[in-house]
């Protein structure tokens, strides 16, 4: 049997393209031998023994973006991160480490490096970040979700998803999603949302010009987010809720997003066929940005303004779209080729490929 070793976390864009690849690998051979390494503080350190896979700890050890005190003990706290992984590699005869980026990481590639196994890089970002950036170097084999993204040998294997986005069907849910929101089966859906914890400018905006978007003869599905207090107004039409644990029902009822371009939003959406228009989030090294190039080069979707976007901005830019139906049907044809729900089998591939290569 293969000892698979999944290395990465921190936030739910490691963690979750980390556990879809671990579903697969067991769904593919169930005497299959996957355990994951993270990090104590991550959000690893929940959702993986959740799904009931083995979380192997090693020490957060960020990289410095400066010189300081702090810096000056990074590579004896780097060393004693790499030494606890090549522990772990050996207690558990690891064949092949697969890294996704985040603190647990880096120390992953090196120590994977240094006890000779093959590593496979995944970047879920069309940014890379640091730690495959440097990991990349040295792999036996990288994996991108993004065209375009700047990483060494990188080949496209898209992003390892969820289970019920691969499976879902949404032609056969729309009308069960639209009696669960309690929304019109008939007329068309904007569906708007920022991430579990929202997107204060997006509900800002919707909250001045969502009148506009039932007038313009839509329904508005508004996933606020868990930290928003904005008030559900109670009009037929407008289904506000500040959080939905079946976005299965609400893609399935979409007919054009209207959201931020994490790069696990973008792959889902353009995964399952839906027009969008990204508002990328500005904070950062500018990712969300890149995220979408690739969805809004093919058709499939358009970019607006965050520093902009208010109720102004949903009155010029939106809501003229929502009466232009030959061109959101146009951006739904193109968003049909824009995705792929393989990303998990695409990236065991990759990992197949790396463990022939050492035999």
């Amino acid at each position: 049997m293969t000892s698979y070793l999944l290395a990465g976390g921190g936030t739910a864009g490691h963690v979750n393209p980390l556990l879809a690849v671990a579903d697969g690998l067991i769904a593919r051979d169930p005497a299959a031998q996957v355990r994951v390494l993270g990090t104590a503080e991550g959000l690893e350190s929940r959702l993986v023994p959740e799904r009931g896979y083995e979380l192997l700890i090693v020490d957060k050890v960020p990289f410095p973006r400066r010189p300081d005190r702090q810096s000056l003990g990074f590579p004896q706290r780097f060393r004693r991160a790499i030494a606890q992984v090549r522990g772990h590699i050996r207690t558990h005869a690891v064949d092949v480490v697969v890294g996704f980026g985040g603190y647990a990481a880096a120390p992953a590639y090196v120590a994977a490096r240094r006890e000779g196994i093959p590593f496979v890089v995944h970047e879920a970002n069309a940014k890379p970040g640091l730690a495959n950036v440097l990991g990349a170097r040295g792999a036996t084999a990288v994996g991108v979700a993004f065209r375009g993204t700047p990483l060494r040998r990188g080949e496209v294997v898209g992003m390892p998803l969820r289970r019920e986005i691969v499976e879902l069907d949404r032609a056969a849910l729309h009308d069960e999603a639209a009696a669960h929101f309690g929304l019109d089966p008939d007329r068309p859906v904007l569906l708007a949302f920022g991430g579990s914890l929202g997107a204060q400018r997006l509900n800002d905006a919707l909250a001045d010009s969502w009148r506009d978007v039932l007038a313009a003869g839509w329904q508005l599905l508004h996933v606020t987010g868990e930290r928003s207090e904005l008030a559900d107004p109670g009009v037929a039409g407008y289904a506000v809720r500040r959080y939905v644990d079946r976005m299965d029902l609400a893609f399935a009822l979409a007919d054009l997003v209207l959201s931020r371009s994490g790069a696990a939003t973008v792959s889902e959406v353009s995964a399952l066929g839906i027009p969008a228009l990204y508002v990328p989030y500005s904070v950062g090294n500018g990712e969300q940005r890149l995220n979408a190039a690739s969805a809004v080069a093919d058709g499939a979707a358009r970019l607006l303004d965050d520093a902009s976007f208010d109720g102004d901005a949903v009155r010029r830019e939106v809501v003229p779209l929502l009466s232009d139906r030959e061109r959101i049907a146009a951006m739904g044809a193109a968003a049909q080729g824009a995705g792929s729900r393989t990303g998990t089998e695409d990236l065991i591939a990759l990992v197949d490929r790396a463990l022939g290569a050492r035999n």
